[in-house]
């Protein structure tokens, strides 16, 4: 039973793998350039599986666990952040909410289209003024019958303008009541609803991250996922996935900055010898390939307990803290290995180096995660 799950596991890799490298690869640096967002490339994913990974095969989902789904995500963020990040937040956090929260009859609407790589997926929770203090939203859905009416807008959010389905939060109930909140499902072509300003981002260029905006957007009651006042509570649930998955970007993208900077300490000769023989350059790969073991165990251990049903909160924060600040610090010493020519755009460190910062700051923040460790180990 072990082997036979090791042996799908490694055929899952290597098929994210060569996916990477064939479809992903060549197109790195002019996606990033233009900023462009290759919505096409998720309709192939979806044959693959990449667009439903955690979702049961009677959705039309490929039916796998966090181990896989972490595995697809580093094998693709090894090559190209973007498009892992895009990977991610359609996988965990729109896909995941409306599987884990919605009725038989709204999963069965939208799943098989959403793991089928044919819908996009995006889901709203950030607007402009908060990010970390989201019940402070100032979005708002009022009821008229058996309608509700949406108002408000939402920020930073991945596939803001190119989403075929949102999962939006919104305000039902009173300011700063965590049972005031409620989720809903809201399709693009909605009267009201409409992308804005699209980001001028540092990294992570070619994910679309934008604004959704809604004005007097009439939502049927039962687009609603759960009861009315559940939204923030399956919100906080739905991170405990998202940190995990973030933490697997951010090994992906260490994993891809250690690796090329390996290879260039062997190839790149000074004093008539490979500069990775010099004690200065082996100690930095010594400190990288240890922090992405540690990481890569952190995420692991998450991913096992996720798999298990087992609470995951601290675990998920703490893979998620760990692996993210470790690739900032190794996509900066693939830089400083490669030298000068690591702060050009001939060569993917420096990619890897303006990617690896977002993994601090989306899905929470490292002081977000170090709270939410601190009261858990302070409670248990």
């Amino acid at each position: 039973m072990i082997a036979d799950a090791i042996e799908n596991l490694q055929m899952i890799e290597e098929a994210a793998r060569e996916f990477s490298q064939s479809r992903i690869l060549p197109n790195v640096m002019e996606w990033d350039e233009t900023q462009h967002f290759p919505r096409e490339l998720f309709r192939e994913m979806g044959a693959l599986g990449f667009t439903g990974i955690l979702v049961p095969e009677q959705y039309g989902g490929a039916g796998l666990g966090y181990h896989e789904y972490v595995s697809i995500l580093v094998e693709i963020s090894k090559v190209c952040g973007s498009i892992g990040l895009s990977v991610a937040a359609h996988n965990s956090l729109c896909t995941n909410h409306i599987l884990a929260f919605g009725s038989e009859e709204i999963k069965m609407k939208y799943l098989p289209e959403l793991a089928g790589g044919n819908f996009l997926g995006a889901w709203g929770l950030t607007e402009a003024n908060t990010g970390s203090d989201a019940m402070r939203m100032s979005t708002v859905a009022l009821k008229d019958g058996d309608y509700y009416v949406l108002n408000g807008a939402k920020n930073w959010i991945t596939h803001g303008k190119s989403c075929d389905v949102a999962v939006v939060l919104a305000r039902t109930g009173d300011l700063l009541d965590s049972r005031g909140i409620s989720a809903f499902v809201v399709e693009k072509g909605t009267p009201g609803f409409y992308g804005g300003k699209k980001e001028n981002k540092l990294g992570m260029r070619a994910s679309e991250t934008a604004e959704m905006i809604f004005e007097n957007v009439r939502i049927h009651k039962s687009q609603m996922l759960g009861n009315e006042g559940e939204g923030f509570i399956q919100a906080m649930k739905i991170l405990d996935g998202g940190r995990i998955s973030i933490a697997a970007l951010s090994l992906g993208i260490a994993k891809g900055a250690y690796e090329a900077a390996l290879k260039y300490s062997k190839e790149r000769q000074q004093f008539g010898q490979p500069i990775c023989n010099f004690q200065a350059i082996s100690f930095k790969l010594a400190d990288m390939a240890t922090k992405i073991q540690a990481a890569e165990l952190l995420v692991r251990n998450a991913a096992e307990l996720k798999n298990n049903h087992q609470p995951v909160t601290k675990e998920s924060a703490m893979a998620k803290y760990f692996a993210s600040e470790a690739c900032v610090e190794i996509s900066t010493d693939a830089v400083q290995i490669f030298g000068g020519y690591g702060y050009t755009k001939d060569y993917p460190v420096e990619k890897f180096y303006r990617d690896s910062k977002l993994c601090t700051i989306g899905e929470g923040t490292s002081e977000i995660q170090k709270l939410v460790i601190s009261r858990h180990i302070l409670k248990d």
